[in-house]
């Protein structure tokens, strides 16, 4: 599934990234602008027996995995994330508890994801800012596009602000 449209960002000097590597591009810049949305993975299974979901790169992932990692113990009044991906693709999942995801697209929209059940995931894309909030006992997953590069990460948001807003 793929959402997006075309935008058209006019500045006269631009520093971004190109396969992890900062560049200076000028003039007009033309790219596809996905933007953040819900995934429904398939729940096989029965209450009384349980339940399965399974995430396939051939079926609901908009990319192919090249990463996994997970939070857990994180207090309620820890907001975690604040930051934004140059390059990287992210599907959070709530294995456990409740997680509020809030994003923020370059156009200044911003929506709030409610994750509690585990066959659900919310699509983050690059160059969308977000942040979780996890209740009591909350276990987020999250399936990447990239390994881990320190580089690829906007972790301040007047930067994001300037990049994209």
């Amino acid at each position: 599934m793929f959402f997006g449209t075309l935008l058209t960002l006019k500045i006269g000097r631009w520093l971004g990234y190109v396969l992890g590597r900062e560049v200076a591009l000028a003039g007009e810049i033309r790219c596809n602008v996905k933007k953040p949305y819900l995934i429904e993975f398939d729940g096989i299974g029965a209450p009384e027996i349980g339940f399965i979901s399974v995430a396939e790169s051939s079926g609901a992932l908009p990319f192919e995995v090249q990463r996994i990692f997970w939070t857990y113990g994180t207090p309620e009044s820890i907001v975690r994330g604040r930051h934004a991906h140059y390059q990287t693709e992210q599907i959070i999942i709530a294995v456990a508890g409740r997680i509020l995801v809030t994003t923020e697209q370059a156009n200044g929209t911003i929506e709030v994801f409610v994750l509690e059940k585990p066959s659900q995931g919310v699509y983050v894309p690059p160059n969308v800012w977000h942040t979780m909030q996890y209740s009591k006992g909350a276990v987020q997953m999250v399936l990447a596009s990239t390994a881990y590069q320190e580089g690829d990460y906007i972790r301040d948001y007047a930067e994001f602000k300037s990049i994209w807003g």
